[in-house]
């Protein structure tokens, strides 16, 4: 019987997860993802974590309550950095012992540290840690560790082709005659269709083709975030905002919904610099959307479906100006 490690569908699981399950596979170790997100398991999570702790730290807990009983190992990486002199969120770096400490029970916890911050830092330092749980054949976890990496830049591409997380490049394709809406938000907000309310697929239902800022090349995304006066050390809020700033820029795209959770502090920044690049140097029309544990599924809908009533009327506009 394998070994059977479980993960929960939960903050950067949304960025890492082909590789995680890659490497693990290779290792010949089974992997056991939550299931998805339910108010269930939302409820378990609020009634395990301090108030003070936002919406995904919240909803993360739930999953690995989920898990707790069902694996012989939880993955829950103290991600640090995952680029040269910047930082995640701190709740990345605490997670693990928050759960360790507010849940009885546990499994044994992978909890290695990925630090990318320091100059020479490699993530298959990250890779070696986590494979010596499993294995003390080096080779296998270098080959493991390659194939991982692999799959990793296969799902990096085919989110570039417009796709979303664990979906095909022909999933991903959409009317090229609607309306093109930019969704701002971190990745385990909008890919969570509970949390998200399905937002995604509300607005392809309605037309529109999706596009965040995972669909762009990391090379696009900084040099855009370049742009401000001092640069954010939150890699994920930098990408966010230099998203924003390109799709602002861009002509094919029709409108803007930037997404913050409440209670997260680096959203707070990446929305206001949003709204200021959206007042001060473009007419494209913007939507600020705040989820909590709370947020009804009526309100969500009725503001998109305005939103993108404004969005078809200004693109209409436009048109008719350009045939007079």
């Amino acid at each position: 019987m394998s070994i059977k490690v479980g993960i929960p569908r939960a903050l950067l699981y949304y960025y890492y997860h082909p590789q995680w399950v890659t490497f693990f596979r290779r290792l010949g170790v089974e992997t056991l993802i939550s299931q998805k997100t339910t108010r269930g398991l939302l409820d378990k999570g609020l009634k395990s974590t301090v108030d003070e702790a936002c919406l995904p730290v919240k909803l993360a807990v739930g999953h690995v309550l989920d898990l707790r009983d069902r694996v012989d190992y939880l993955f829950l990486p103290r991600i640090v950095s995952t680029a040269r002199k910047e930082y995640i969120c701190p709740k990345f770096l605490g997670f693990p012992d928050m759960v360790r400490h507010t849940i009885n029970n546990l499994p044994p916890i992978i909890d290695c540290n990925f630090n990318l911050y320091h100059k020479g830092s490699s993530s298959a330092d990250f890779y070696f840690q986590v494979g010596k749980f499993f294995t003390r054949n080096p080779a296998k976890i270098i080959m493991a560790y390659n194939a991982s990496k692999a799959a990793l830049d296969k799902h990096n591409l085919d989110m570039q082709s417009d796709c979303l997380p664990q979906e095909h490049a022909a999933e991903g394709s959409a009317d090229s005659n609607g309306i093109n809406i930019a969704v701002i938000g971190h990745p385990y907000v909008i890919y969570d269709n509970y949390i998200s309310m399905n937002m995604i697929k509300r607005l392809r239902d309605s037309g529109a083709r999706v596009l965040t800022a995972d669909h762009l090349p990391e090379s696009v995304v900084r040099e855009e975030a370049y742009r401000l006066p001092k640069k954010l050390f939150w890699t994920i809020n930098q990408r966010m905002v230099g998203a924003a700033y390109h799709y602002f820029s861009r002509e094919d795209v029709h409108g803007i919904i930037h997404v913050a959770s409440f209670g997260c502090g680096p959203d707070s920044f990446t929305g206001e610099l949003t709204e200021r690049c959206a007042r001060n140097g473009s007419n494209k029309p913007m939507l600020s959307l705040t989820v909590d544990e709370h947020t009804g599924e009526a309100g969500m809908v009725t503001r998109l479906e305005a939103f993108l009533d404004m969005v078809r009327w200004r693109r209409n506009m436009a048109d008719a100006a350009a045939t007079l």
